[in-house]
């Protein structure tokens, strides 16, 4: 996945890259419901999010103006 596209499963890394923050941070949106649920879990059970839910769910997050 060198060229980020919409089809593209996010990490909280990603995401955390994507609006600016820690990872940390995006695993305590998640923990406390401010996250959406993910698109996907892989097989070690980590949680995936496509792109394009990532960006819907950054342009109306908490705290975002």
């Amino acid at each position: 996945m060198s060229n980020p596209s919409s089809g593209d499963l996010w990490s909280y890394a990603e995401i955390a890259r994507h609006i600016g923050v820690q990872t940390d941070t995006v695993r305590n949106y998640r923990r406390h419901g401010l996250l959406p649920d993910p698109d996907f879990v892989d097989r070690a059970g980590h949680p995936r999010w496509y792109a394009d839910t990532v960006r819907a769910w950054a342009r109306r997050r908490p705290g975002h103006r």
